[in-house]
C-alpha cells in the first residue's frame, strides 16, 4: 500500500526540481542585469564592470540617412563614462520581457526607457547574452535599438 503513495511522489520529484531550478537561474540572470543598471544609476564603474564577462562586446543599432547601421561600442569606454562624474543620474528603466536559458547561456530581451535625471532621452530594446562563469552569470554581449518614439 505504501508503494502506491510513494510512486507518485517519486515521479513528481524530478518535475518539481526542474521547475525550481530554472526559476532560480532566471532570477540570477535578471539580478546580473539589475546590478549592471543599478551600478550605472549610482555612477559606480566597479559595480558595472563586475557584471561583464571578459571580452564583453557592446553594439547599438542606429539609423543614419534612413540606413540602419551596426555600431560597436567599447565596454571599457562605457564603464569609464559611468564612473566619470556627470550632472544627471543615468537611469535606464527596463522590464524583463523574455529570458531564455540553456545550460550556461542566457538570452534576455528587455524594453527600456532611458532618462538623464528626470528628462526622457530615448527608448528601445536591449538584447543581452549572458554566460555562466565560475563567478556566476556575466554579460557577454549587449545590443540595443535607440529611438525617441514609439516607446513601450
Amino acid at each position: 500500500m505504501k508503494s502506491v503513495f510513494l510512486l507518485p511522489l517519486l515521479l513528481a520529484a524530478p518535475a518539481a526540481f526542474a521547475q525550481t531550478k530554472p526559476a532560480a537561474e532566471t532570477e540570477a540572470v535578471q539580478q546580473t542585469i539589475r546590478r549592471f543598471f543599478d551600478g550605472m544609476r549610482r555612477g559606480d564603474s566597479a559595480a558595472v564592470r563586475a557584471t561583464l564577462a571578459p571580452g564583453a562586446i557592446f553594439h547599438t543599432l542606429a539609423t543614419k540617412n534612413g540606413q540602419t547601421q551596426l555600431r560597436p561600442e567599447r565596454p571599457t569606454e562605457f564603464v569609464k563614462a559611468v564612473g566619470t562624474p556627470h550632472p544627471e543620474v543615468w537611469d535606464e528603466r527596463i522590464t524583463f520581457e523574455k529570458v531564455l536559458i540553456d545550460a550556461n547561456l542566457a538570452s534576455v530581451w528587455t524594453p527600456y526607457q532611458f532618462y538623464r535625471g528626470s528628462t526622457f532621452s530615448h527608448c528601445g530594446y536591449n538584447s543581452f547574452q549572458l554566460v555562466k562563469l565560475a563567478e556566476g552569470w556575466r554579460i557577454a554581449h549587449i545590443i540595443d535599438t535607440r529611438r525617441k518614439e514609439p516607446c513601450k
